[in-house]
């Protein structure tokens, strides 16, 4: 069998130009596309689906090195419906937003999920990003909430594009896994969570509560959202002061302060580690 080539070598044609201008959020918007690039998203993509039943994954771009290498992957991707477009490095290089592309880069419809299904559900952990202006931590938050087994992440109209390419990446495939609702005030979500029944938790350097006493007091063990502000000047005022405690992470040695994602993962943890303790709302749940 000869070797497979390329039958994308020009990146001016108009099928990569589609691809290439997913890069900037306006043409996001209006395709309601994104880009999801590397083997471990793209994989992730193929095996999501709307809860209408689409496929999440449109199209996937291979280097004919790349489509051999993840064979398997191109395989999944060919399996729920994309198109497979075999290119040329520089093709994939042009589409791609990384230094250093792996030669899968997939576009994906748009997956965020309506707050008010999220309501419904009635979630026991949350993350809300309220004024989360870098893509990276937005994207590593995402990724702790996921592992911490969180419900659902919230992310504020005043905070970072969720489709983002450094937010995608950042989030190493989380962004398929739990449901995430964009664009909402933060003054609602909070509202409609505790309408809920939800613990409204902010996390802030300077909170008044420890989250090690929080722990102690038991305090931790039912519905609760965490809210997550910017990563240089934290939470303003107004957003503190629709919390029912203001919680800082103890900092037991000289360091002057913990950046967002790893406070995140930090109490993020706690919440699941008390949820899941004996009479904490998880276990009361699978019971």
């Amino acid at each position: 069998m000869p070797p497979a080539t390329p039958e994308l070598i020009s990146p001016r044609s108009a099928r990569v130009a589609a691809a290439r201008r997913l890069a900037k959020r306006n043409f996001r918007g209006k395709d309601r596309l994104f880009l999801a690039e590397g083997p471990q998203a793209v994989r992730e993509a193929a095996a999501h689906r709307a809860p209408g039943g689409d496929a999440t994954l449109v199209e996937l771009f291979a280097t004919v090195e790349a489509a051999e290498r993840y064979a398997d992957i191109v395989g999944e991707a060919r399996a729920a419906g994309a198109r497979i477009h075999l290119a040329a490095d520089e093709v994939i290089a042009d589409i791609s937003t990384t230094v250093t592309p792996q030669g899968l880069v997939g576009t994906c419809r748009f997956l965020d999920t309506p707050f008010e299904e999220i309501l419904a559900a009635r979630p026991r952990l949350v993350a809300v990003l309220a004024h989360v202006r870098d893509p990276g931590n937005a994207g590593t938050v995402l990724r702790c909430a996921d592992a911490a087994g969180a419900d659902a992440v919230v992310l504020t109209d005043a905070s970072v594009d969720l489709y983002n390419p450094k937010a995608v990446r950042a989030s190493v495939g989380s962004l398929f896994h739990l449901p995430v609702a964009v664009g909402v005030p933060v003054e609602q979500a909070v509202a409609a969570l505790k309408g809920t029944g939800v613990r409204i938790l902010a996390a802030d350097g300077a909170g008044s509560d420890d989250l090690d006493d929080e722990l102690d007091k038991g305090t931790m063990g039912g519905p609760t959202a965490w809210v997550f502000g910017n990563e240089a000047w934290g939470l303003p005022e107004e957003t503190r002061a629709l919390a029912d405690a203001v919680v800082r992470v103890p900092i037991h040695g000289k360091a002057e302060s913990l950046n967002l994602a790893t406070a995140a993962a930090v109490c993020l943890y706690a919440s699941a580690r008390a949820q899941r303790a004996r009479g904490g709302c998880r276990s009361l749940t699978s019971n």
